[in-house]
């Protein structure tokens, strides 16, 4: 599902140049589920971006179900990250003056889906957020709003998952819902990589790659 080969970025800092990734490289099964784990500054979020076409590495190699993104037109790209690829991040990044029903069908910009709001509808059901479906973010709990970003990436029905930090911000209920339901994706033939500092979340994973100075140890 997913190849990472060599990949490394590099960024100019005040005192030279910061390899970010240096020479890094995994693989993720169909039907795995892996995490990476490191300290704040290693490179985790850098490869997590790198990895599902959002930061064009300086050297290495991308493939997702074997077609290098950045091999792509920009337009390309972002409808091949629409189509094969759900982000889920610590922040949310919902929006904040749309409804909860409007966040979750806002991949559908990117890639035309005739069936797009019933399949919302269905992702809402299944997250219990039925009751939130016309409210704005603001009116919702930290863990609602979590698992509304989680329908949001699973709108156009990704075969990878890409996770930053995805329980950061939540309690343990509202994490154990999240982690399960990777769990589950990968049980049912999708993939998921997934960076974070909790040991609990790692637990969750077939395995753990560990990260440090931007290099996999």
């Amino acid at each position: 599902m997913l190849d990472v080969t060599d990949l490394c970025k590099f960024y100019q800092g005040p005192n030279g140049t910061v390899r970010a990734l240096d020479s890094v490289s995994l693989h993720v099964t169909t039907g795995e589920f892996v995490a990476v784990q490191g300290s704040s500054g290693c490179g985790k979020t850098t490869l997590l971006l790198a990895a599902g076409g959002l930061l064009e590495p300086d050297e290495g190699k991308v493939a997702i179900k074997d077609q290098n993104p950045y091999h792509l037109s920009p337009d390309g790209r972002a409808r091949f990250r629409a189509a094969s690829i759900g982000f889920v991040f610590q922040q949310f990044y919902l929006v904040s003056y749309l409804t909860i029903m409007d966040n979750v069908l806002a991949p559908s910009l990117a890639l035309a889906n005739p069936y797009a709001r019933k399949r919302a509808g269905e992702l809402i059901e299944r997250f219990n957020l039925a009751h939130r479906t016309d409210h704005i973010p603001s009116e919702l709990s930290t863990g609602e709003r979590q698992r509304a970003a989680l329908a949001r990436a699973l709108l156009n029905s990704p075969g990878l998952l890409l996770a930053d930090e995805p329980t950061g911000n939540l309690d343990k209920d509202n994490a154990d819902v999240v982690l399960s339901y990777f769990v589950e994706f990968a049980a049912t033939g999708g993939s998921v990589l997934m960076v974070t500092h909790s040991e609990t979340a790692a637990g969750y994973a077939h395995r753990t790659l560990h990260l440090k100075d931007g290099k996999i140890i």
